[in-house]
């Protein structure tokens, strides 16, 4: 019998939490599941990820409508993942942003990557029918741009590559505010599929100097405090560091120290997979489609 994903027997249904980070910050988390930020400014609304389908951002405008009825005007992209970014359209922001790194991606593995990703994730994709096609951002930054909405100053910045080519953080610098996507995980597993793990430290040391107060990760609680943010630096760095294994070594070394966060068993193949590839020459990731995501799994699962 064909041994399925890991994420394909995670169907259980996770506790939503909406987090204050500051006046004008809040956290969409829910246990693990991939999270969103939303941030109100004098004249509108940002919001950063989406969730997966239209759908399932109506839980999310839910929470907004609980706390401001200014319109929602900016989505930002942390980077290009299904699973983070084809719920955009229930949100009818002006304006979608994203940096050139994750516009090439889109190009490059949009299609693919969708298929890829609703194939593995069944419970995060309810609805998949209501998505309408790809998230095409209408704004592309290069390194940085920074947008006022009224008084309150936004940075979104490229800091380096880490989780994907194309990492965006958005910045509050009044309020030491961070949402990080995915290049920083608290007590949640890092996907490094499509991962360059020698820039990711680099790119997480950018980020500590900008000295956060508050921070937003990809997954996982939201992190009030510099205790906690330094935490979830931390870990995040031991665990992109630790990936230099080859893969039982690196199962049986992460199991007992990081087994019980989410994802960990769907995560670890391809984790794995792609610090061999950049180690044996492939500097730039390769693209998931679901044959390929099969038969990684059938072959790191049999050395296990």
């Amino acid at each position: 019998m064909e041994k399925k994903f890991a994420s394909q027997a995670d169907l259980e249904v996770k506790k939503v939490s909406f987090t204050k980070l500051a006046d004008c910050a809040y956290a969409y988390t829910a246990e693990g599941d991939p999270n969103t930020g939303i941030v109100i400014g004098d004249d509108g609304v940002m919001v950063i990820d989406t969730q997966a389908t239209p759908v399932m951002a109506q839980d999310v405008i839910r929470r907004i409508r609980e706390v401001t009825d200014k319109p929602i005007k900016y989505v930002v992209m942390s980077h290009y993942h299904a699973v983070r970014v084809l719920g955009a359209s229930a949100y009818g922001a002006q304006q979608v942003i994203a940096s050139r790194g994750t516009y090439d991606l889109i190009v490059e593995r949009g299609e693919a990557d969708m298929k890829s990703e609703i194939e593995r994730f069944p419970r995060l994709f309810q609805a998949v029918e209501s998505i309408p096609g790809l998230t095409w951002p209408t704004i592309v930054f290069e390194e940085a741009m920074t947008l006022w909405m009224g008084k309150l100053e936004v940075r979104i910045m490229h800091l380096g590559r880490g989780h994907t080519k194309g990492d965006t953080v958005v910045w509050l610098p009044q309020q030491k505010v961070l949402f990080s996507g995915d290049l920083v995980e608290f007590a949640a597993t890092p996907y490094t599929g499509d991962a360059y793990l020698t820039d990711w430290p680099a790119t997480l040391d950018r980020i500590a100097a900008l000295q956060p107060e508050a921070l937003v990760p990809g997954r996982g609680d939201a992190l009030l405090g510099t205790a906690q943010v330094a935490k979830g630096l931390t870990d995040t760095r031991a665990f992109v560091k630790n990936l230099r294994e080859v893969y039982k070594q690196t199962y049986d070394t992460l199991k007992p120290k990081f087994g019980h966060w989410v994802i960990f068993d769907h995560c670890m193949p391809f984790d794995v997979s792609r610090a061999f590839d950049e180690a044996t020459g492939y500097r730039d990731p390769r693209i998931w489609t679901a044959q390929r995501d099969k038969e990684m799994w059938a072959q790191l699962e049999g050395h296990r």
